[in-house]
């Protein structure tokens, strides 16, 4: 994963102003289980209690850590920022030395002594809330509430330098009211004396399976239900209760259904887990929305505001493209992340594998599937292709892959759902023309599955030549010149293998948006937000009369802040026809009011379309690919 975000490119836009560690006879006497305790009943200053008991050592110096970078976010975290009044305790109750050494990293003197370490964590959303350090993006942060506790488990939990491949026996203790999911394997409950609180105990084979299993704990709606034969579990967090499990339920079976039947015998797990969390609509929630995946889980941060049929609509695209990452990276992953490096990490190559393809897979599986039309199938690749042309689109894609944490890389990163896709796609049409319909690439992916699997990473520079070497000779000189090389793709070259072809004609957009570009701006020095020159070709905004340069004061009530613009953008972005809107604007000193209810909007734009004169090769080609 990743992080997909659908506020990545708000922020980009108008705000822009591994390698394996094994124990050793050195570092325990005993390999024991490290034992772990997070106590939600002892909040103090909104601030959780961890105690780690690691088992006697036999060296003399120790370091623990938190993650500084987490799998599936190719960003810097930082957890170890958000721990306060680190302290470590010998076996006769007395407190210990130790040096802070870096952000994240804690080291213990005369470690033969260690009984424990105890800290506090002070959740990511809380300092999200106030802007005092660079956070996590919400998805893969931490949440502390009276009703609701956001557990990604490598904000609360670090691990010993060397002891990574250690289990882990952890216990949650929180208030019996509390509803609790995760997936982590559950050993054992007892209830307090007085009944008002219970202890869970749960099993973690090693410290990746710490983090590759969030919790949910609090008020929550939780469903479950079974696609083929897997396991789904859905859990809801809804302050309000706009929402619910129940609620948001139809539509997730319909989509896991559809995405089971498309992925056929691609079974790498017998239960998944969405934890759905909605946040409120002001300044103190979650400003960044989207889903950060683990193997067999995703954690969801969305507003709470979205109108049901939007809501499901965005948990479709977002929650399809994290479970289809059962793929990739569960199945076919190469050494970076078998082996990952949560203090100093390096990166495959192939993130238009990790991402691109897992989210032309997303995109697919929907047509192919009957979820979308054909028109709603081209808008989307249409969509994509015009975003990631505002990105850098000749930059070589393995080469940003691998160096995706450095400042010359990084802001390039949305391009992974971008280009990343439509390099997905264009791998898929030519398999499929090499193939005459037969091979594509979901049969490449279900090919290096079958040759690798969750236990057998690939190495990262050979794969490239053995995906040739498995298909066919086109693929060489597309990989050399534009995915290893720094050549824009002419996509009209594979849509006229399909019998299609790009015009210009009248296509629907969103009321934020002309095929994928913003039509607001910001001007962060006065801290206001207008509408740009675009909004003249937006249809529904000009026959509102909306001119550029009016200033947006607020929407739907909101006051509109540079704080809070990615979530009540966010829900903008949600909007249907049909919606009672009110914006109020600033045009030179003057307050306008529009009052409306919203229609469906349009712009001139390019747009796919079948070609008249299109072969019966050529819509063959088609129907294979878009219905395999």
């Amino acid at each position: 994963m990743n992080t997909k975000t659908l506020s990545v490119l708000f922020t980009a836009i108008i705000f822009a102003s591994c390698s394996s560690t094994k124990n050793t006879v050195n570092d325990l006497a005993i390999n024991t289980a490290i034992a772990s305790h997070i106590n939600l009943n002892e909040v103090d200053n909104d601030q959780v209690p961890v105690t780690i008991n690691p088992g006697r050592f036999t060296v003399d110096d120790v370091t623990y850590r938190l993650p500084r970078v987490i799998q599936g976010t190719y960003a810097i975290s930082n957890f170890g920022s958000f721990i306060g009044e680190f302290k470590a305790y010998d076996y006769k109750g007395e407190e210990m030395p130790v040096v802070k050494i870096d952000d994240n990293s804690w080291t213990i003197t005369n470690a033969k002594e260690l009984d424990k370490v105890v800290y506090y964590v002070n959740d990511t959303f809380d300092i999200e809330k106030s802007g005092e350090l660079p956070t996590p993006y919400s998805m893969a942060g931490t949440n502390i509430e009276p009703d609701n506790y956001v557990l990604n488990l490598h904000g609360f939990i670090g691990y010993f330098d060397s002891l990574k491949n250690n289990q882990y026996a952890l216990k949650v203790t929180g208030p019996s009211e509390f509803v609790r999911t995760s997936a982590l394997q559950q050993t054992g409950s007892k209830t307090s004396d007085d009944g008002k609180s219970i202890t869970t105990s749960y099993f973690a084979p090693r410290y990746f399976d710490i983090t590759d299993n969030p919790m949910m704990y609090g008020n929550l709606s939780v469903e479950e239900f079974k696609v083929g034969d897997i396991n789904i579990v859905l859990s809801v967090y809804s302050p309000n209760k706009v929402h619910s499990a129940s609620t948001l339920k139809d539509a997730m079976f319909k989509m896991m259904q559809a995405q089971k039947t498309y992925l056929g015998d691609i079974n790498s797990t017998p239960r998944y887990d969405i934890y759905v969390y909605l946040a409120r609509s002001d300044e103190k929630s979650p400003q960044r929305f989207g889903a950060l995946e683990h193997h067999t889980s995703t954690v969801v941060v969305m507003p709470e505001a979205t109108p049901k049929e939007a809501l499901e609509k965005q948990l479709i695209d977002i929650v399809s493209h994290e479970f289809f990452h059962i793929v990739t990276p569960l199945s076919v992953h190469s050494e970076d992340v078998h082996y990952f490096d949560y203090n100093d990490p390096t990166f495959s190559k192939h993130l238009w594998m990790y991402e691109g393809v897992t989210e032309y897979f997303a995109t697919l599986f929907q047509i192919d599937q009957g979820l979308v039309d054909e028109d709603e199938f081209y808008a989307k690749i249409m969509d994509k292709i015009n975003t990631s042309l505002t990105m850098n689109d000749a930059m070589s894609f393995t080469e940003m892959s691998e160096h995706i944490l450095e400042d010359a890389y990084a802001p390039q990163y949305y391009n992974v759902y971008q280009k990343g896709a439509l390099i997905g796609m264009c791998v898929d049409i030519l398999m499929r023309e090499a193939s005459h319909g037969k091979r594509g690439i979901l049969s490449l992916m279900k090919e290096l599955s079958n040759k690798y699997g969750k236990h057998k990473p690939f190495e990262d520079d050979k794969l490239i030549e053995e995906i040739v070497a498995m298909t066919y000779p086109s693929l060489r000189d597309f990989f050399n010149g534009h995915v290893i090389g720094a050549t824009p793709i002419d996509y009209n070259t594979f849509f006229e293998k399909v019998g299609l072809e790009v015009g210009e004609h009248k296509v629907k957009t969103n009321y934020i948006q002309n095929v994928g570009k913003l039509i607001v701006g910001a001007d962060p020095q006065n801290g206001t937000i207008f509408f740009g020159d675009a909004v003249t070709e937006n249809s529904f905004w000009n026959e509102q009369g909306v001119k550029p340069n009016d200033v947006i004061k607020s929407i739907n009530g909101t006051v509109l802040t540079m704080q809070n613009a990615n979530q009540v953008f966010t829900e903008v972005f949600s909007w249907q026809p049909g919606m009672a809107i009110e914006v109020k604007l600033d045009r030179n000193g003057e307050e306008v009011i529009i009052k409306a209810n919203t229609t469906q909007s349009y712009t001139m734009g390019n747009g796919l379309r079948h070609k008249p004169d299109a072969t019966d090769s050529q819509i063959q080609l088609r129907e294979a690919w878009l219905k395999g």
